[in-house]
């Protein structure tokens, strides 16, 4: 699915959350974990938006996986545009599978990716296994806002028009149908933390960004490692 629509992927997520995903990203990146490590993976890292905005404000070195060919042979792209084929490596991975030795990484971060994997548990772990202790995972995903009128007029959004405007540009309702679906079936708050620690972490939270459209979740894993 993600092949198939990777060509116009970068437009329609912008236009779908009104440009607020970058702005999410940047919160993210901005997290202690993440600003401090040194060497971060970047899990499901698509067409690489994430990977480049770190890469933009931070100094680590950045490895970015995806299980999709065409999601990042457009990332590949972007990277060399933007001159950072030095700081950024691409490596086609199963994010339940990775790649790497345990205890690689000093932070683990993955946009909007968790709510896809085959199995979400098994993802956590991998990700548990390859960070180094005292390092953290942070996740972005969407989410279902509760306040009650905010709550319908997003299930509104997301059920009707975002199927529609996703024919209109990429040809392929059913991809952003399944966006839709796949948001309201995640694990949400305290479910998915009991979830990432579940998986190991020790010191987990969460917090939302735009009233709950979205919501980035931490992980520490027990032990302690110098960063910097």
């Amino acid at each position: 699915m993600f092949d198939r629509i990777a060509r116009r992927y970068d437009l329609l997520n912008h236009l779908l959350s009104f440009n607020t995903d970058r702005c999410w990203r940047k919160k993210l990146v901005r997290l202690p974990g993440i600003r401090k490590a040194e060497k971060i993976l970047d899990v499901a890292a698509g067409t690489g938006d994430l990977s480049l905005l770190a890469a933009e404000m931070l100094k680590a070195r950045i490895v970015a996986t995806d299980i999709s060919e065409g999601m990042l042979r457009i990332a590949a792209r972007k990277i060399q545009r933007k001159g950072y084929q030095d700081r950024i490596q691409y490596v086609i991975a199963d994010a339940e599978k990775l790649p790497f030795d345990a205890d690689a990484f000093d932070a683990v971060m993955v946009a909007f990716g968790v709510r896809n994997f085959g199995n979400p548990s098994k993802g956590l772990s991998e990700m548990f296994r390859v960070v180094r202790p005292g390092g953290t995972v942070a996740i972005l995903e969407f989410s279902v806002p509760r306040m009650p009128l905010f709550r319908h007029l997003y299930l509104f959004y997301f059920r009707r028009v975002v199927p529609f405007i996703g024919r209109l540009v990429s040809g392929d309702s059913d991809a952003y149908r399944y966006l839709n679906r796949s948001a309201e079936a995640f694990p949400q708050g305290e479910h998915f933390c009991r979830m990432l620690r579940g998986a190991g972490f020790a010191v987990t939270d969460s917090f939302p960004v735009t009233l709950g459209v979205a919501r980035i979740y931490t992980g520490v894993k027990p032990g302690h490692v110098k960063i910097g």
